[in-house]
């Protein structure tokens, strides 16, 4: 059975502070015949490849990938809450939607989707001009990402109206910091998952209250139950470990 590749490259220097990555796919067998599970991370992609340019999310439940084998992506992921500097679109308009750049940007979308699909390295050129930066949003973001217990904490000490806030996030990251603490939740357990014995100990290890609580949330965000996700993510580690350093397969 053939299987999918999945690489990501750093960004640029100049843009780091906007472009989490650049990434490459390559869709497997299994992917065609199964679909490919992509769980909620806070970010938005913009995407190449299959004939089209498009923006992906932000998700808040898994999305299911179904591309025919072979099928190559070029992709680049925004940092949290900074998509909508560069797309000049409300990240709370393209939640959990795909949606095709030139159905957003209309003559310049369908020239760059044009140009990109001729030469998929540019594809990063579309972080040229962005609005100024929210320094604000960026603390919060790194407070909910660090794990603190809850949104309240993470506005700690912070010169702002909560609610005029909560619609500002939603509009920078797609929704409110209650979900996104949930997946920054979720994606810390993903990260430990491969270095932990059992359900219980990542449950206390990514801040939540408890294993029913780990299980509850795995299941509304992943589809799965923790204990058939998070086999997958430690299947998948054991995988990649025969693999070249910058290669990982797709889920």
């Amino acid at each position: 059975m053939m299987d999918g590749v999945y690489r990501e490259l750093p960004a640029p220097a100049p843009l780091r502070s906007v472009v989490r990555c650049r990434w490459l796919s390559v869709s497997g067998r299994d992917e065609h015949e199964h679909g490919k599970r992509i769980v909620p991370d806070g970010c938005l992609d913009l995407i190449a490849g299959g004939g089209r340019v498009f923006v992906a999310g932000p998700d808040t439940a898994a999305w299911r990938s179904e591309m025919p084998a072979g099928t190559r992506l070029h992709g680049i992921r925004f940092r949290p809450g900074h998509a909508p500097r560069v797309l000049g679109v409300p990240a709370d308009e393209l939640r959990d939607q795909r949606i095709d750049l030139a159905d957003l940007w209309g003559a310049r979308g369908r020239a760059f989707t044009e140009r990109v699909l001729n030469s998929p390295a540019d594809l990063i050129d579309v972080v040229r001009e962005t609005a100024a930066p929210d320094p604000v949003l960026d603390v919060v973001l790194a407070r909910l990402d660090r794990g603190v217990p809850r949104v309240s904490a993470a506005l700690t000490g912070l010169d702002l109206g909560a609610r005029q806030f909560r619609r500002r996030f939603g509009a920078a990251v797609g929704y409110g910091p209650a979900t996104y603490l949930r997946i920054a939740r979720l994606q810390r357990a993903i990260s430990l998952a491969e270095e932990v014995p059992d359900l219980a100990t990542l449950a206390v290890g990514a801040g939540y209250a408890d294993q029913a609580h780990l299980s509850r949330d795995c299941r509304e965000l992943t589809g799965a139950t923790p204990s058939v996700y998070f086999r997958s993510v430690q299947d998948r580690s054991v995988q990649d470990r025969g693999r070249p350093a910058a290669l990982r397969s797709s889920a």
